[in-house]
């Protein structure tokens, strides 16, 4: 292979795989309309905007929107709340990306995803009544829904995930989305390969709700393997759940929300 070749293959390889970030497969990221606003940062964390291709330093009082990816640095915790008073807080070592942020001041409307990537996240829903509503925490094996309640997701270097709800009701899913703004790269080969040929395909079978969804309600928990395969909902207790990341979440809940 000659020099002119050789550049052109390292380029196309390079530009392949500059857009690949966190994610292991694609998904749709929905921007909505509304801000998250940064209301508590202690130690550090950086912002990669919807789009972009370069981190950038996080503050307080910066807004965020559908689209953008945040990774808190080491022993650092942050505090978003949006325009419906609703509260999430993540931990040191976390990385995140909002995936939808459509939340109207009214109530009129919300449709809020996050995406957890690595670490711990804890969430203050607002209740909504008669208004059509969404809010999840999703992982890569696992979506956490609410309308309204207090919860937290933990996601560790494996995938594997662990919900706990504090007070309310939380609908807990296998199969979790992984956003991203580019799809994983096409292969590219260099040298002669063999294409496998056409495989049959299992047809569609009817799965009921109990194989894939359980509720989680007020001090129970439930835990995801990283194979995607759920534990049955049990409870915990105050206890085993005591820990700094907890109890600095109970006093920051007790705290009125300032918009």
């Amino acid at each position: 292979m000659n020099k002119k070749m050789t550049g052109i293959l390292a380029l196309v390889i390079f530009l392949a795989f500059a857009g690949v970030g966190w994610a292991k497969r694609p998904v749709k990221v929905e921007v909505g309309g509304g801000d998250a606003r940064v209301s508590l940062l202690e130690g550090s964390a950086e912002l990669r905007p919807a789009g972009a291709t370069e981190w950038k330093s996080l503050n307080v009082d910066a807004l965020l929107k559908g689209g953008d990816q945040v990774k808190t640095g080491d022993q650092s915790r942050i505090e978003l709340i949006l325009p419906d008073s609703s509260r999430l807080r993540f931990a040191g070592n976390t990385r995140f990306q909002i995936t939808n942020l459509d939340v109207a001041k009214g109530m009129e409307r919300r449709n809020v995803k996050i995406h957890l990537v690595l670490g711990r996240t804890w969430a203050n829903v607002t209740q909504t009544l008669g208004v059509k509503s969404g809010f999840e925490l999703t992982s890569e094996n696992a979506v956490a829904g609410v309308r309204g309640t207090v919860y937290r997701m933990n996601v560790n270097d494996d995938q594997s995930a662990l919900v706990r709800v504090y007070d309310g009701e939380v609908a807990v899913s296998g199969g979790g989305e992984v956003p991203s703004e580019k799809g994983p790269p096409s292969p590219i080969y260099t040298t002669p390969h063999k294409v496998e040929g056409p495989k049959p395909v299992p047809g569609p079978r009817k799965v009921s709700m109990e194989e894939w969804v359980y509720i989680v309600k007020s001090m129970q928990q439930i835990r995801v393997g990283a194979d995607g395969v759920a534990e049955p909902p049990r409870a915990f207790t105050e206890a085993e759940d005591r820990d700094p990341w907890v109890d600095w979440n109970k006093e920051r809940d007790a705290v009125p929300v300032q918009q």
